[in-house]
């Protein structure tokens, strides 16, 4: 089970990282318009500012009931084990590098890549 985990997360990571690399290039409006405006802004003493997003997501894991019964004349004994059955969330920072460009705005330059949970 847990190799299938492993495997799950190495199929799933970069995929965060893939679509901030997409930004490369591009006016950090255009980020904006896919997820709204940053949660902060700043400069960094190299000239470059940072903008970051933090994004929270939410998930359901279901409630599980398994039950080992047998039976003994006319009666069923057996033991009931539940699992799951919460609601969880995840906190996830993203940061995008930007340059001033001639338009007055910015130029995503880099990226800081992500927790691998958050790819």
């Amino acid at each position: 089970m847990k190799y299938l985990v492993l495997a799950a997360v190495l199929t799933l990571a970069g995929c965060a990282s893939s679509i901030m690399e997409s930004y490369i290039g591009q006016d950090v409006t255009a980020v904006a318009i896919q997820h709204g405006p940053p949660t902060n802004v700043f400069d960094l003493p190299d000239g470059r500012t940072a903008f970051q997003w933090n994004i929270t997501s939410s998930y359901a894991v279901p409630a599980t009931t398994t039950y080992n019964g047998y039976g003994y004349g006319n009666s069923i004994y057996g033991t009931a084990t539940t699992t799951g059955g919460y609601v969880g969330s995840q906190e996830c920072l993203y940061t995008l590098y930007g340059q001033r460009n001639s338009s007055n705005s910015f130029t995503i330059v880099g990226f800081e890549a992500p927790s691998v949970w958050c790819e």
